[in-house]
């Protein structure tokens, strides 16, 4: 375990690969890897998320998920929660973070990351058709069961996704960055900013794993 207790958020749009990097970081580091996506799936016994709820609604998200960030052993970095500033706001009254990951990927390589984009609705476990296809096309690699191409991944729902997350997140990155604790990491692949986040987190708290290791 490490030797600080540390608050971390990780910002980015669909496809951005945040969940990525945040599994990352979670490993490397011996920090939690909380999703507001994921715990909302297993509220909601293993179904997709409504739109609503899976878009961060406010009352719904910051009454069940805040909890959980602002508990007094949470250790760990967060990928989904604050996607407003409404949700920032509410998570400032009870709760300082430590620093905030901002990725910030091109438009193109998002529209065709999110295109080729396949999940296992029980698990959240993602597949990209690209570059991290199943073993077997259509089925998940744990269960065997059918993927699925989520309604907002489909091609022609992602523009709309994409304006919808740079309206809602451009306040919410203008606070961090006016509190001195935003790191913004530019690129188009996770495996290139990587490294630089695992230097940024390794000057807060010791690493467990090298970054050759993750």
């Amino acid at each position: 375990m490490a030797s600080k207790l540390l608050r971390a958020v990780v910002l980015g749009p669909p496809g951005s690969g945040k969940g990525t990097v945040c599994e990352r970081i979670a490993r490397s580091f011996g920090l939690q890897h909380l999703s507001s996506g994921q715990f909302l799936r297993e509220s909601l016994g293993g179904g997709e998320c409504p739109r609503g709820l899976g878009e961060g609604g406010f009352s719904s998200i910051t009454t069940a998920f805040l909890p959980l960030m602002t508990a007094p052993c949470y250790h760990g970095a967060c990928t989904g929660f604050p996607r407003t500033l409404g949700q920032a706001e509410a998570l400032d009254r009870i709760c300082e973070l430590d620093l905030v990951i901002s990725l910030n990927i091109p438009f193109e390589t998002l529209k065709d990351r999110l295109s080729a984009r396949w999940v296992h609705p029980g698990s959240g476990r993602v597949y990209n058709m690209d570059f991290n296809p199943p073993h077997v096309q259509g089925v998940d690699d744990v269960t065997g069961e059918p993927l699925v191409q989520r309604e907002d991944d489909k091609p022609e729902a992602v523009a709309a996704r994409l304006r919808k997350y740079k309206d809602a997140a451009k306040p919410v990155i203008e606070l961090y960055k006016s509190r001195g604790i935003l790191h913004s990491f530019s690129g188009t692949e996770t495996n290139k900013i990587w490294p630089y986040v695992y230097t940024l987190l390794s000057s807060k708290i010791p690493p467990l794993l090298s970054d050759e290791e993750n």
